[in-house]
């Protein structure tokens, strides 16, 4: 199964393992799901970082590279990402959530989050 971790469990999964939920976990270490991020949590982390946001603090650099070398694919942003938010209802006012929830549906491709606000979204989101 093809998996999209949203931002905050990106950024547990690579350097605070043990505040991702047992769910989530399980499916991080089965090695018949490929596990995937989004140029959006990247953008985010940079953006947030540069915000002063205390639970943003990693280099976006070092996490990419952290990700890649194992065995993350990168899920980059497309125009058919960007134009399907507008279909999306309004029960999250964040960016960033709104576009990975894009990405997982245009993708069919199963987002994973922690946020309860974002698994209310219809299509391939679950919560963990």
């Amino acid at each position: 199964m093809k998996l999209l971790l949203d931002t905050h469990l990106l950024l547990w999964a690579a350097g605070l393992p043990e505040r991702l939920p047992v769910t989530a976990r399980a499916l991080l270490e089965d090695p018949q799901n490929e596990l995937l991020f989004s140029a959006a949590s990247l953008w985010e982390i940079v953006i947030k970082r540069g915000l002063g946001r205390s639970d943003f603090q990693v280099d976006a650099r070092v996490l990419r590279r952290g990700l890649l070398d194992n065995g993350y694919h990168e899920l980059p942003i497309t125009s058919a990402h960007s134009v399907s938010v507008d279909s999306l209802p309004l029960l999250h006012k964040d960016p960033f959530d709104r576009i990975l929830v894009a990405q997982a549906t245009v993708e069919g491709i199963t987002l994973l989050t922690a946020d309860a606000v974002v698994a209310q979204y219809p299509g391939p989101v679950r919560k963990v």
